[in-house]
């Protein structure tokens, strides 16, 4: 109840009227392919989605398809290193490491989350720059890697908070690239429909980009299998609010994929 209470507050615009004919007629369909206006807002759009001092980073390393294993070792020893720096480890955590299995193949993503925001990422910045065997790591990774992108994210206010997995799983993340301006209209809509999709505890975490790719979205859900993840996602579409949800964001994207990943055996969530 408190996160819907906090997105009522929100003072976001009204919803276009839902569409009651069991039979659409064309003017029906039309008004939900609309993309409502969104009023001039005096305060920022990360501060109305987001109420957490968390910044998170997501990194996306491209490995050499023949370096994977020395690659994997080399981000271990990264975490290793993190956790061995008193300066940092108290405010420094990684939430996730994965590698993909379906998508873009033969590469990598880990999720940092770190207390205290943009603050600690400066701190833990100059002390690693100064850091011997940290440097030492990099310039080993750089020679195992074809290419790399840095995100930096906050986490959706109305999302479940993250709890790690302790069992095998498989994760998807699904990334969406969305149109200037339409962040709020997302949250708006989605601040519903993820009570749509918590019955199965297959929301895992949510996010918007704050640095890197603009107007960036990720969702990521947590799965038993990929059977699980049909029978799941079949049965959001017979739960009343769904169709509604996705009628009313694929308006907002310029462009979406997915990809399936695996946590590698030093992943904090399995």
């Amino acid at each position: 109840m408190a996160n819907l209470k906090l997105i009522k507050n929100l003072n976001l615009p009204t919803r276009i009227n839902r569409c009651i004919s069991t039979t659409p007629t064309k003017q029906e369909w039309l008004s939900k392919l609309m993309v409502r206006k969104i009023e001039p807002t005096k305060e920022s759009h990360s501060r109305m989605l987001s109420d957490k001092e968390i910044v998170y980073s997501l990194q996306t390393h491209n490995y050499r398809p023949d370096c994977k294993k020395q690659y994997l070792e080399n981000v271990k020893k990264h975490m290793q290193l993190f956790n061995s720096i008193k300066e940092i480890n108290d405010g420094v955590d990684l939430v996730g490491s994965w590698t993909v299995n379906v998508g873009d193949q033969d590469q990598a993503l880990h999720l940092w989350q770190f207390r205290g925001g943009f603050q600690t990422i400066d701190e833990t910045t100059q002390i690693l720059a100064e850091n011997s065997d940290y440097i030492k790591l990099q310039e080993e990774q750089a020679k195992l890697m074809r290419s790399r992108h840095l995100q930096y994210l906050l986490a959706f206010s109305y999302w479940p908070g993250i709890e790690k997995k302790p069992a095998k799983n498989i994760y998807e993340i699904r990334s969406y690239a969305l149109k200037p301006g339409t962040m709020i209209e997302w949250g708006n809509n989605w601040a519903r429909a993820i009570k749509v999709r918590q019955n199965n505890q297959e929301p895992f975490a949510g996010f918007f980009s704050q640095i890197g790719r603009l107007y960036n979205v990720h969702h990521i859900w947590c799965y038993k299998d990929l059977n699980t993840r049909k029978e799941t996602r079949e049965s959001a579409w017979r739960t009343p609010g769904w169709d509604e949800c996705v009628a009313y964001t694929v308006p907002l994207i310029r462009e979406m994929h997915c990809r399936i990943l695996v946590p590698t055996e030093f992943s904090p969530t399995q």
